[in-house]
């Protein structure tokens, strides 16, 4: 009788994350993670399109050894790789967003979200962090969130704009949520229930952001060229590339598609960053060849963070640093801002 070979076990501790973290979630909280809007299909494509990218790599430059060292709105950063802003982190670990700072550490970005579960002066970040914005629809509500975001040390608000309301997400029962205690659920609103999102963003609400943080703001969901042109004008300080990974508008087009076009178009007035289907060093090459400043990783870190808590996002962020280093040194790049003209 002829068998059939056992499947060849997986050969990065990355590529076996999903699977172990799915077995240490709960089910109903794995669905809202995974679950992509409509069919899933903006969703399930993220990853190939970044395989897609080619390098040509360059040779006979003596660089040596890579350094990952950046800056990102001129601050210090050990690498590139940051932490894209995702809520719900207290359902996948009792200590949620201190868990996740703690296995960020010092000298990589943190996004934390708007909807956390964690007092902000409680996070403990050691790094620079920034706080993700979701406008309420009385938008003065919003002003003592990030006051006490800028209090407790957040560099930078991330304003995002694709989200008037959740997108259709089949597969996702409210009923699974029954026994799962949300109690913490946006624990920085000192009003308490504000509304869901404001539904009617403008430029204006970009400028009105920019005033009430007195710090830098980065608008987050930008998918064209044009649109990054106009937040800018109207006082963002950065254009964070991002398809809210598949989670919106399905058949949006992929974050490695639109990051071509929204660098091209701003052209050096400001830094983009991008987020979405990062899953490899080679990933992360491929999006600074693209022209992004910080590549930031969802998903994965929420996997790490149910799977290990603060060690398996050390962990991640380690792995990918190291994937980073090798392939940045095989391109002939001594720094991530020697990988732009790669593709």
């Amino acid at each position: 009788m002829d068998l059939e070979p056992a499947p060849a076990p997986p050969r990065r501790w990355l590529d076996a994350l999903p699977d172990a973290a799915k077995r240490a979630i709960r089910p109903a909280v794995w669905a809202y993670i995974q679950a992509g809007a409509g069919e899933g299909l903006t969703a399930a494509e993220a990853g190939a399109a970044w395989r897609e990218v080619r390098f040509r790599t360059r040779v006979l430059r003596g660089g040596g050894g890579a350094d990952l060292r950046t800056t990102m709105l001129g601050s210090q950063v050990a690498s590139p790789i940051g932490i894209a802003p995702t809520a719900m982190q207290r359902a996948v670990h009792p200590a949620g967003e201190r868990a996740m700072a703690e296995g960020v550490g010092a000298g990589t970005l943190h996004v934390v979200s708007s909807n956390c579960g964690t007092r902000f002066d409680e996070l403990g970040a050691a790094g620079p962090w920034w706080l993700q914005a979701y406008l309420p629809p009385q938008r003065d509500l919003f002003r003592p969130v990030v006051d006490a975001a800028v209090a407790a040390g957040a560099q930078a608000v991330v304003l995002t704009v694709d989200t008037p309301y959740p997108g259709t997400k089949y597969g996702v029962d409210e009923e699974d949520w029954s026994s799962i205690d949300l109690g913490w659920w946006r624990t920085n609103y000192p009003e308490g229930d504000v509304g869901d999102w404001k539904t009617d963003l403008t430029l204006d609400d970009v400028g009105w952001l920019r005033e009430a943080a007195g710090v830098p703001v980065v608008v987050k969901g930008v998918l064209r060229g044009d649109d990054a042109l106009r937040c800018l004008d109207a006082g963002a300080d950065a254009i964070y590339v991002s398809n809210h990974g598949g989670r919106q508008l399905d058949r949006s087009i992929s974050t490695a598609t639109a990051l071509r076009e929204v660098v091209a178009s701003v052209a050096g007035r400001a830094e983009v960053y991008v987020d979405g289907g990062i899953r490899s060093g080679a990933d992360v090459l491929a999006a600074l060849a693209l022209g992004a400043r910080g590549v930031l990783v969802g998903r994965p870190a929420v996997w790490a963070l149910g799977l290990e808590g603060a060690e398996g996002v050390a962990r991640l962020l380690a792995d990918l640093g190291s994937e980073l280093t090798e392939c940045l040194e095989l391109a002939g790049c001594s720094s991530p801002a020697e990988a732009a003209d790669l593709p």
